[in-house]
């Protein structure tokens, strides 16, 4: 049996004094999808942080393994190269670097990184325009500045356009499916179904069940108080819908359908 993509055991981290991660522990395969719910202030993001790089969250116990390595001793630049890819719940806007070119200069120190020919602006540019119209993007779209004045629905269509370039081994959606409209959820949803394959995997953070009704996971936890209190296969989101949270957080308590 292959080693697993990302494998993480007995972790720990904090923000400050305040400690975000209990006790993790997850695997994760190639070509699998996971999907993490749970309630406001139970630490998915923080884990998506922890796991891209961010600073001021700290590992103070435990290990991550991403492609046979050691995660933690990587910066933010070096993960993303390896191909670990976070799709932020908040994108940054960045004024004056337009999307078009902050695209091809990824592209490109992802490419070098993996000893491949780097794309000139013609081919790169007839790459965009590929990718971008799978996913309504506008060629005036590309024009602009990245993530200034975007609504919610092209900032998330913007980062997976970034997926469908970069073709990360290990991409993490943070609520990839907040401020999407209907029509948006499906665009993004249909983008992101078509980039999975058998050497990569997802990592789909959510409160809500409709985005799993879209990206179908092979696995789903119930995250609580920075740690995992639940697995199961895909009908755990519906189950978790008819309840709460607060069914699955308590011990010893049978589910009970909310009214």
């Amino acid at each position: 049996m292959s080693e697993p993509l990302l494998e993480i055991k007995n972790l720990y981290a904090s923000v400050g004094d305040k400690e975000i991660i209990k006790n993790l522990n997850l695997t994760i395969n190639k070509g699998e999808v996971h999907a993490i719910m749970g309630p406001n202030g139970a630490g998915k993001s923080s884990l998506s942080y922890v796991l891209s790089g961010k600073d001021g969250y700290n590992v103070t116990s435990g290990s991550i393994t991403f492609k046979g390595k050691d995660l933690l001793s990587q910066n933010t630049e070096e993960r993303a190269r390896n191909g670990l890819f976070l799709s932020m719940q908040y994108p940054t806007e960045i004024p004056g670097v337009v999307v078009s070119n902050f695209l091809k200069q990824s592209l490109n120190s992802v490419l070098k990184s993996r000893n491949e020919e780097e794309l000139d602006t013609i081919a790169f540019m007839k790459l965009l325009k590929q990718k971008a119209a799978t996913l309504n993007i506008s060629p005036e779209m590309l024009k602009r500045f990245v993530n200034v004045g975007f609504s919610g629905g092209e900032k998330k269509r913007f980062e997976t356009l970034q997926m469908a370039l970069l073709k990360p081994d290990f991409c993490i959606l943070d609520e990839i499916d907040s401020g999407l409209d209907i029509d948006a959820l499906k665009t993004v949803s249909e983008g992101i179904n078509s980039l999975r394959n058998e050497q990569n995997a997802f990592l789909v953070i959510t409160h809500y069940q409709r985005l799993l009704e879209h990206i179908v996971p092979d696995v789903i936890h119930i995250f609580a108080d920075g740690h995992i209190i639940k697995t199961g296969d895909k009908t755990l989101a519906s189950e978790l819908e008819k309840c709460g949270y607060a069914d699955f957080i308590k011990e010893d308590t049978e589910c009970q359908p909310l009214l």
